[in-house]
């Protein structure tokens, strides 16, 4: 009989006393913002230095304009426009910027757009990276590819065209850099240190843990990679998750818990209030929520079934719901999604690997078809009410399993209703 794992929280009392005092540190925390804040919008202009992370042309009323989006080096993201033909892409640029009340907090906290002028501009001396983002680039001729690829590797925004027939196909999340992928990368490195690892422990020091000496080393790289590729929320995210549930194990605690996951959601929080108006990081913590639950009531079957049938299938369907709450763009195609997602797990190396030695392109055919099959979607859109709906009976299911059915039944008519035509369901 295997004994149970003690709990991080043993008592609902302690629980509830550290979300008590994390609580209080994100009010704290965000107090401090607010008032930032503020001052920065009483000011009648603001100089600053800021590198411009995309630059995208529009027109309109028949004038040509450029829209950009810049991290200053105080750590505002923001958009502005510029009447200017001249790109300045990849360069870092002298700000002198406008701010008024019309930002509104939250979006300050998160990407808000201010009237800008530009007084002077230089171009970035060429690094590590942008070496290996030209590097993917030379190994595509499609557009497209191009950017599939550096997004997810690099995290580097998508090209619009592509991000809508990503959309139709319903895999997002395996473009959106994620604990998806750094759970690939983690299962990747950690199984190849640890095949160098294994002689050498038990020929010079069979006393030592595994977990431990292969696992800081896993999560040091782990961690240059994720500030490497500058950060994404949802990625944040996951490397906390990550880092803190590595710790846990070597402690021998119960890992896969809600007490846990809201830890983490109040402790990233209050590093980084920005996260408060993250989309992705809030979809992030949705499908963690989701694994979990699904987790908690399928724990009886082979790990097998449950990882290759039970988790795809079963997030796809239950995060259905939340997804067409915010992005309403819905095609047959999306029922491919979790059958992609299993076939991304050893895509997702093995494309690394054939960029690094120039063999990337060997995919490209495959991916230029699977990525034309989606030609036109519609616009299925829940309302926000009924998400929310879905959301409490949801949380009600930690402590129910027979709400979890019902969540789980929910989920599956909303389904059946997104991808059956009315007309199939009448000639029926």
């Amino acid at each position: 009989m295997q004994l149970e794992k003690p709990k991080l929280f043993p008592e609902t009392k302690s629980f509830l006393w550290v979300m008590g005092i994390l609580v209080c540190i994100v009010c704290i925390r965000l107090f401090i913002e607010y008032r930032v804040y503020q001052d920065f919008i009483s000011k009648p202009f603001y100089y600053t230095h800021a590198k411009v992370l995309s630059e995208t042309s529009k027109t309109k009323h028949g004038k040509t304009y450029k829209v950009l989006k810049l991290r200053s080096d105080e750590g505002l993201t923001f958009y502005t426009t510029s009447y200017q033909k001249k790109s300045f892409s990849g360069q870092r640029l002298r700000m002198q910027l406008f701010p008024s009340d019309k930002i509104t907090f939250l979006s300050y906290l998160g990407t808000f757009y201010v009237k800008s002028r530009i007084k002077n501009a230089e171009a970035l001396p060429l690094s590590f990276k942008d070496e290996l983002l030209q590097k993917v680039d030379s190994q595509h001729q499609e557009i497209s590819l191009r950017s599939f690829y550096n997004a997810i590797f690099f995290a580097t925004p998508l090209q619009q065209e592509l991000r809508e027939k990503i959309s139709m196909l319903g895999v997002s999340h395996l473009v959106a850099l994620s604990g998806f992928h750094l759970g690939i990368l983690w299962g990747l490195v950690y199984g190849l240190l640890l095949l160098l690892y294994r002689p050498l422990q038990q020929k010079y020091f069979p006393y030592r843990h595994a977990l431990y000496d292969v696992g800081i080393i896993v999560m040091v790289l782990l961690g240059v990679y994720v500030w490497f590729v500058d950060f994404p929320p949802s990625l944040v995210r996951s490397y906390a998750m990550v880092l803190v549930g590595w710790i846990v194990l070597l402690l021998g605690i119960e890992l896969l818990s809600f007490r846990f996951l809201t830890t983490i959601l109040l402790v990233l929080v209050a590093l980084f209030p920005s996260l408060l108006v993250s989309l992705s990081f809030w979809l992030s913590v949705t499908g963690v929520f989701y694994i979990f639950l699904l987790l908690q009531y399928t724990k009886e079957f082979n790990k097998w079934v449950i990882t290759g049938l039970f988790i795809p299938f079963g997030i796809f369907i239950l995060m259905l719901p939340v997804v067409h709450s915010i992005f309403g763009l819905t095609s047959v195609y999306q029922l491919l999604s979790p059958l992609l997602s299993l076939l991304f797990i050893p895509f997702y190396p093995l494309v690394m690997v054939l960029h690094l030695v120039s063999l990337g392109g060997v995919f490209d055919s495959t991916l230029s078809w699977l990525f034309d099959l989606p030609q036109e979607g519609q616009k299925k859109l829940l309302p926000v009410w009924a998400m929310l709906g879905y959301v409490g009976l949801s949380l009600g299911a930690i402590w129910s399993k027979k709400l979890f059915y019902i969540v789980l039944s929910v989920a599956a008519l909303y389904a059946f209703y997104l991808f059956i035509p009315v007309e199939q369901i009448t000639e029926l």
